[in-house]
């Protein structure tokens, strides 16, 4: 047999390896999604706050007791903001339900005898649809006990983890590339940081992003005396780490809240702030701070984030896109830095 046939048949082979393992590996991971979402946003929230930890360090202070002092800094940001956007939120949603439902009903109204004549039955089936949501937006006291608790054990793993990436990280990696032949220790090492390295740049982009959002809807939100102005906020800052539809639902929400709050006019106005906002953000922001991470088509970006909800939900689609911007930048390197024949081959 000739040997270009035996290499051939050797790379199917070893191509073949690879895609069962990481078949199995992706349905160990489906398998265990609390796990797999936990360890996936401490590592994120690792590449978001390492600066910080770094420049500790860089000032003296002992790496144990900086990754300490930027987890407190993460968890008690994060604990504030679930605490507005959901509990405060939650007691401000029993009172609005009523008015929502009327709102929807004057909506109803509209649709059967405006201009555009709907059947009343079918108008009245969707109408009983929607309310019946919007009755369940404010949850039961019993259900928002388990889901405080749940969330409570979620923040507290991903607390220690992200303590121990920051503190012990580069040890870990150091320790997983001794396991690494000696002749592709290179080539995984880079892998790995332009990885690391595009992560940080996604995270850190994308907050910047999302305060933006937040800013520029939260202020016309707060002008107009919306009374979940700042729910809301926090509800746009969070929708913008989901490319292409976080930023429309958040949207949608802020103008429908105000429609039923303050009634048409401000819901207009609303509606200019969050077209206006989100044109920026797609035409200007995204490009020019997180593009640069990013490097993928649009359409690559709106596969992943519909994967990623059909598999995990709504963390699914917060996973999506940096994972698949990671596991380009890590095709992208090796492509760039493949080995030389004699090293490939060498055992």
């Amino acid at each position: 047999m000739p040997p270009w046939t035996l290499r051939a048949l050797a790379t199917g082979a070893a191509v073949l390896v690879l895609a069962g393992v990481a078949w199995l590996g992706l349905e160990l991971l489906l398998s265990i999604p609390f796990l797999t979402v936990t360890v996936s946003v401490a590592v994120l929230l690792a590449a978001l706050v390492e600066p910080l930890a770094r420049g500790l360090c860089r000032r003296g202070i002992p790496p144990a007791v900086a990754a300490l002092a930027s987890v407190l800094f993460l968890v008690g940001t994060l604990v504030g903001a679930g605490f507005l956007i959901g509990f405060r939120a939650a007691g401000k949603l029993r009172d609005l339900t009523q008015p929502l439902a009327a709102g929807i009903d004057r909506v109803r109204v509209w649709l059967v005898e405006g201009p555009l004549q709907l059947d009343p039955q079918q108008v009245t089936e969707m109408r009983n649809a929607v309310v019946t949501q919007v009755y369940a937006l404010a949850p039961e006291p019993m259900a928002a006990a388990r889901t405080a608790l749940q969330l409570l054990a979620a923040v507290v793993l991903v607390a220690f983890l992200v303590f121990f990436l920051l503190k012990d990280g580069v040890t870990m990696w150091g320790w997983l590339l001794e396991r690494v032949p000696d002749r592709r220790r290179e080539q995984v090492d880079g892998a790995g940081r332009s990885a690391w390295s595009a992560l940080a740049r996604y995270v850190r982009g994308i907050v910047v992003v999302a305060l933006i959002d937040a800013v520029g809807i939260g202020a016309a939100l707060l002008v107009l005396g919306v009374p979940l102005w700042v729910s809301l906020t926090l509800l746009t800052f969070l929708g913008a780490f989901v490319p292409l539809f976080g930023a429309t639902v958040s949207g949608v929400v802020a103008v429908l809240v105000t429609l039923v709050t303050n009634g048409p006019t401000d819901a207009i106005v609303v509606l200019v702030v969050v077209l206006v906002v989100q044109q920026l953000e797609g035409n200007v922001l995204q490009p020019l701070i997180v593009g640069r991470a990013l490097r993928l088509h649009p359409v690559v970006v709106l596969l992943a984030v519909t994967a990623g909800t059909l598999l995990w939900g709504l963390a699914g689609a917060l996973l999506a896109t940096p994972l698949v911007a990671v596991c380009y930048q890590v095709g992208e390197h090796l492509r760039r830095h493949r080995l030389p024949p004699e090293r490939a081959v060498r055992r």
